[in-house]
């Protein structure tokens, strides 16, 4: 069976975050983004698409997901993000 007929399992998970953060570190400084996002979301409140109620919760949630992140993260330097990352990067393919 090929792996694009398999369904993903629970253990699957894990390599797709491993992945997902090892790509991530490669787009700039992850620990910006809530405030580049918080500029961008406060500027499109002033907006007449702004005054949306399920846009902005959809909004909050997504400045909550980027600062839990980058609270996530924040314990550990770049460097040590990267070499787990790279590492277990390796283990899951």
């Amino acid at each position: 069976m090929t792996k694009e007929n398999q369904k993903p399992t629970h253990r699957d998970v894990v390599p797709s975050v491993i992945n997902f953060l090892s790509d991530e570190l490669f787009e700039g400084d992850y620990k910006e983004q809530p405030l580049y996002l918080q500029e961008i979301f406060e500027l499109l409140m002033h907006t007449e698409f702004g005054d949306d109620i399920n846009l902005r919760h959809k909004i909050l949630s997504c400045l909550r997901t980027s600062r839990n992140l980058v609270e996530t993260l924040s314990p550990f330097s770049e460097k040590q993000i990267y070499k787990a990352c790279r590492s277990n990067r390796k283990l899951a393919q």
